[in-house]
């Protein structure tokens, strides 16, 4: 009987320990799980009310790009910028869609691209690139979050078609 008590006095003491384990801080716990996500990739990349019913992530994140190259070409084409520079055949625009649905045009130039004026095609997009459909947001564990890529857009020129 006396073996018996010493190990249950043996035991009790033991399992203390595993009773008196620390529990992670909060602040522990945010920063373990932070240094966990990949802050340079989202869940769900912008997209359209068009592209929304495709369910594979890379085929909508492309039918996006298609839309929005699409779409900024046909504003273009209404204007003079294939006429007043024919040798300027592609243009890459920097597209930010911001978490509120708003986007920012910019054109990307070289820099060696003396033989354009910058600032008067950096105009014309400004001034053509408005009155975009819809834009949902990427999004990051459910937040919307701001995200840029580069399109390439292709200028037709005018009676070359």
């Amino acid at each position: 009987m006396k073996q018996f008590f010493l190990f249950l006095v043996f035991l009790a003491l033991h399992s203390c320990q595993y009773i008196d384990k620390q529990v992670p801080s909060e602040k522990d716990l945010l920063q373990k799980e932070l240094k966990t996500i990949n802050w340079k990739e989202v869940d769900e990349f912008p997209s359209v009310a068009n592209c929304e019913k495709i369910a594979d992530k890379k085929e909508r994140q492309q039918c996006f790009f298609q839309f929005m190259a699409q779409l900024i070409q046909e504003k273009l084409d209404i204007d003079t910028l294939s006429i007043m520079y024919p040798e300027l055949d592609t243009i890459e625009v920097k597209v930010t869609v911001f978490p509120n649905a708003t986007m920012k045009f910019e054109p990307q130039f070289r820099k060696d691209s003396v033989a354009y004026d910058t600032i008067k095609i950096d105009s014309v997009l400004r001034a053509r690139l408005i009155d975009f459909p819809k834009i949902n947001p990427a999004l990051k564990r459910g937040l919307p979050v701001k995200t840029q890529f580069i399109l390439p857009v292709i200028l037709k020129a005018k009676g070359k078609e």
